[in-house]
């Protein structure tokens, strides 16, 4: 029971679910409460103590249907065997937890020291489910299943399980058939690779299970990471759903990171004064303390974002993740522009994100590139949306087609904001030169910084949050 415990908060952890120490030792006092007989409960109980989240909760609804298999336990159950503390597995993971002894002759029909290739041939014919389904056990712990990490891995440890269940014996009488080179030999080794085939296909299944409950989040974790570093312009279309999922967890996560910056920061700042003034009736005794709250702003972003060809496929993703921030930034302003400039926060807001964008790209962007004529439109038409408490952030190359890049209203906003962020998807060593403007404009920023990927967009969000923190 311990063991069959000890996994599967393990595929929790492995799925992404923080599951502590303290809650596993909750879960096992929880199993001695309600037992394995009833699914029903036993899914509830341990939902209950592992999952703390609804994203824990939801890992936990799908790994339970996948670990506690209702076909492991009825082969587990009609093969009869005992389990751990004496109980039969038929509430356990995949079948028993048996010890990884491998080979097909052993507690087959064969008997020990029988002929392990007709051994072989009654599990593919599956005579009796519950047999077969423990030789698959025995063979998976053998051969290490449980370590698969990569769907690619599936074939490898097919073929591991395979010599483990005794393939070679199976394999060998096959060669020999095929040497006979007549009917009766013929006949043999189609009835032998028969077998073989059968046995593979039960064994890939196998694999196959194991990957979804221990492999399929490593290898989603591996593959974020890569996209994680991978150039927005250099990502095709098969990379954008996974894109979206990643966007909108590292937007998640920034949002938590920084309400937990600004409890830790609120948190053990005593008010002598008011505590001295409310405890004058106590003969000066501080029963009653009171904190000092220092009120803070709210993060409030107006978003700048050039959609000419070059950038739109950036602009992208930092609208979907400044969209994915709405609960954090509940104050966001977004205006896109080419040749000219528009409020974009409507269709953000009220349409599904790809339709709004491409009714953005096809509002303003086409017609040649001007900062100048953008930062004029954004100040005269739209200045009252900056204040002290405002972060301006653009996202553009800079590159305005040698047009008046109008310096002297950038400066104005600058000013009048409490901070000016400007992301460029360009690498440093390209500002200024041909019709970058970015040299000039960067006296004015509070920051400017090259940003290709989301990794990179994570972290400026993030720096631009710590301003409110």
């Amino acid at each position: 029971m311990e063991r069959t415990l000890t996994r599967y908060i393990r595929a929790l952890r492995s799925a992404g679910a923080g599951v502590s120490t303290t809650e596993a030792m909750d879960a096992a006092r929880t199993v001695e409460v309600v037992g394995w007989e009833d699914r029903g409960v036993l899914k509830t109980a341990l939902g209950t103590v592992l999952a703390k989240s609804v994203e824990e909760k939801a890992i936990h609804e799908q790994l339970f249907e996948l670990y506690f298999s209702r076909e492991a336990a009825a082969n587990a159950a009609a093969e009869g065997q005992p389990g751990e503390g004496g109980e039969p597995d038929a509430g356990r993971p995949g079948g028993g937890e048996a010890e990884p002894q491998a080979g097909a002759s052993e507690g087959s029909e064969g008997g020990e020291g029988g002929d392990p290739v007709e051994a072989l041939s009654a599990l593919a014919r599956g005579e009796n489910p519950g047999q077969l389904a423990m030789a698959l056990e025995r063979a998976g712990a053998a051969a290490g299943v449980d370590e698969i990490r990569f769907a690619t891995q599936s074939g490898y440890f097919v073929r591991k399980m395979m010599e483990q269940m005794g393939v070679e014996a199976l394999e060998a009488r096959l060669m020999e058939a095929l040497s006979r080179r007549n009917a009766e030999g013929e006949a043999e080794a189609e009835a032998l690779m028969g077998t073989r085939s059968a046995l593979q296909k039960q064994a890939r299944a196998f694999v196959e299970a194991r990957f979804e409950i221990y492999g399929r989040s490593a290898q989603d974790a591996f593959m974020n990471e890569i996209l994680a570093e991978r150039s927005f312009g250099a990502l095709g279309r098969s990379d954008t759903e996974r894109m979206r999922a990643l966007v909108e967890r590292m937007a998640k996560r920034l949002a938590v990171r920084h309400a937990r910056r600004r409890k830790v920061k609120d948190r053990g700042r005593l008010d002598v004064r008011r505590t001295l003034r409310a405890n004058a009736g106590h003969d000066g005794v501080p029963f009653d303390i009171i904190w000092k709250i220092k009120r803070k702003d709210r993060p409030k972003i107006v978003a700048v974002c050039d959609v000419s060809g070059s950038v739109a496929q950036y602009v992208r993703f930092l609208l979907l993740f400044l969209h994915a921030l709405k609960e954090k930034v509940t104050d966001l302003e977004t205006f896109a522009f080419s040749a000219h400039l528009a409020d974009v926060s409507r269709p953000l807001e009220t349409l599904p994100f790809e339709t709004a964008m491409r009714a953005i790209v096809d509002e303003v962007g086409s017609g040649g590139t001007d900062y100048g004529a953008a930062f004029l439109e954004l100040d005269r038409d739209f200045g009252e949306v900056i204040d002290r408490r405002t972060t301006v952030l653009v996202l553009g190359d800079g590159r305005s087609n040698y047009s008046n890049p109008r310096l002297d209203v950038f400066k104005q906003i600058a000013d009048q904001a409490k901070r000016l962020v400007w992301l460029c998807p360009e690498p440093a060593t390209n500002w200024g030169s041909g019709d970058s403007c970015l040299l000039e404009y960067r006296p004015f920023c509070t920051l400017l910084t090259h940003c290709s990927t989301v990794t990179d967009l994570e972290r400026a969000l993030d720096e631009i949050l710590m301003a409110y923190d």
